[in-house]
């Protein structure tokens, strides 16, 4: 997927509360939390995402910890849910 196209989906989700799922070409499914440090818009311009993955989205929702995020490539994207 384009950056265009993620971020139009992000956007209205307000990025950091919202859990949404991804789906990728040649990984699994993820549930995840887009999040927006303080390089979100360098890492948007070159197509990737700093996500949470499902596995911490409970710590983060506790301490907003970046740490708690990877950095994901936003050309492996097929699809994003929020089913």
């Amino acid at each position: 997927m384009t950056n265009d196209l993620i971020e139009k989906y992000v956007a209205p989700r307000h990025a950091g509360e919202k859990e949404i799922k991804i789906f990728f070409k040649q990984r699994s499914t993820i549930t995840g939390i887009f999040i927006k440090g303080n390089d979100y818009d360098e890492l948007r311009s070159k197509n990737f995402w700093r996500i949470v993955t499902n596995a911490s989205i409970d710590t983060w929702k506790k301490t907003k910890d970046v740490n708690l995020a990877k950095i994901f490539n936003g050309t492996e994207f097929t699809r994003l849910s929020e089913d």
